[in-house]
């Protein structure tokens, strides 16, 4: 737990608040990473165990782990980061543990859905559940870790004047630990925004498209981030080349979580 709580403070960088509340004298604990965890699971997964290893009728890979973490079948890509291998790789390095099979693996060995779910109940898939749910604040440290990587790319690939507002819109939200969560949750939810692959009609919808949408005197930047990224949601189901309306009031309630004070400290809360 040292080593962990010191890759924390390491990637954390500088320390957050509560909304409404002055910085704390020191940085914050593992304890506030394990609580915005429990939150992006709840968002990915309902906070259900069993959606820790999920596959979807409507994709070619299986989602894995409380950000639905991707992991493509032997052989097989998509126009989607492939995120899981290098969420294992940070797990070696912390000196956890996996199960041999996992360990030995060079990709996902499930081929399909079918295979997947037939061996749902079988010992890789419910070891792999048992790692996934010991390590709730270790996979958010991948994440923020992830964030805070990509995040610089995405101020060095962008304009001067870009660059200048989104720097100044992620130094906002990083005040509060509502802010510091819908950045590490809408990012993880829909991307960056910086790949031409997701685009429609030209435009994307990732965090930099909203942080570009957010006002830059309002004053709740949570909120102002909420309201900004149900913006950007609705302009790309309006310029979806097919129906994604059916998908939109998900969306909406996940990112108006961002403009509840206190969402990151009650894991359990409805959508």
């Amino acid at each position: 737990m040292k080593h962990f709580a010191l890759l924390f403070l390491l990637l954390l960088g500088p320390p957050i608040a509560a909304a409404g509340q002055p910085p704390p004298a020191a940085a914050p604990d593992a304890a506030l990473l394990n609580q915005i965890a429990l939150r992006i699971w709840h968002n990915e997964g309902a906070g259900k165990r069993e959606y820790l290893t999920y596959w979807s009728k409507n994709e070619p890979f299986p989602s894995l782990g409380i950000g639905h973490f991707l992991w493509y079948p032997k052989g097989r890509s998509d126009r989607f980061e492939e995120q899981f291998p290098a969420l294992l790789d940070s797990l070696k390095l912390q000196g956890i543990p996996l199960p041999d099979w996992l360990s030995n693996s060079d990709g996902c060995p499930w081929p399909d859905r079918q295979s997947f779910y037939a061996d749902f109940d079988g010992p890789r898939l419910r070891s792999l559940r048992q790692l996934l749910s010991d390590t709730l604040p270790q996979q958010a440290a991948f994440i923020l870790q992830r964030f805070n990587q990509r995040s610089q790319q995405m101020l060095a690939d962008s304009s001067a004047a870009e660059s200048a507002a989104l720097e100044g819109q992620l130094k906002r939200l990083r005040q509060s630990a509502t802010g510091f969560y819908a950045l590490l949750d809408y990012s993880n939810f829909k991307g960056l925004g910086t790949s031409q692959n997701e685009r429609y009609q030209g435009l994307g919808w990732g965090l930099k498209q909203v942080l570009l949408e957010m006002s830059a005197t309002a004053d709740n930047p949570p909120a102002e981030f909420a309201r900004a990224a149900g913006q950007v949601l609705r302009r790309r189901v309006a310029n979806a080349p097919k129906d994604e309306s059916r998908w939109l009031p998900g969306w909406i309630r996940r990112v108006q979580s961002y403009a509840e004070p206190g969402t990151t400290v009650s894991a359990g809360a409805s959508e």
